[in-house]
């Protein structure tokens, strides 16, 4: 009896191991890269917008680099990787969301609610495998925060919030496939 379950636990975990890292193009952080895929160039995201702080696009560019050398076995390299990534920060802006009624008539014409919007358009090329290839697709995300606040004492906090999703998202377009 002891043989028998002791057999069918090698041969579980022979087949988990083959599964896991036969095939090597699987990881845990779902990127489905194949082997072939070594090399990723991560152009400039310059800023478009118009809005945001100066130094906006640096981070962001330094903020998807970090991301995909983190989540990834790709070396970054200045030119000609196997993946190609570049685009822009192409809208920045404050809308107000949820208005609210103000003073004594009740008029609605204060907002209680705002939002900030930043979209990302991002063209990508996989010089391997095209099948995945898009150019000037956009990647948008929004936080909201309340409208009383002054917009720059949660500026910092909002785009990272927001630029990391946008990054996530850009991740699994690109090489999870998602």
């Amino acid at each position: 009896m002891k043989l028998n379950r002791l057999l069918w636990n090698v041969l579980l975990m022979c087949l988990l191991s083959w599964l896991f890292y036969g095939c090597s193009v699987y990881s845990f952080t779902g990127a489905s890269l194949g082997p072939e895929i070594q090399t990723i160039t991560i152009q400039n995201f310059f800023n478009d917008s118009g809005g945001g702080p100066p130094n906006m696009s640096q981070l962001f560019t330094e903020n998807i680099k970090d991301y995909y050398q983190q989540n990834t076995n790709l070396t970054l390299v200045d030119e000609n990787g196997d993946l190609l990534l570049e685009g822009s920060i192409s809208r920045y802006e404050f809308t107000p969301v949820a208005p609210r009624a103000s003073g004594s008539d009740q008029v609605a014409d204060v907002a209680s609610l705002m939002r900030l919007n930043i979209t990302v358009t991002v063209s990508y090329v996989n010089t391997i495998d095209d099948e995945f290839n898009f150019d000037n697709r956009s990647f948008s995300f929004f936080a909201d925060f309340n409208a009383e606040q002054d917009p720059s004492s949660v500026e910092d906090q909002l785009i990272d919030e927001i630029t990391d999703q946008i990054i996530f998202d850009i991740f699994n377009a690109t090489v999870a496939n998602w």
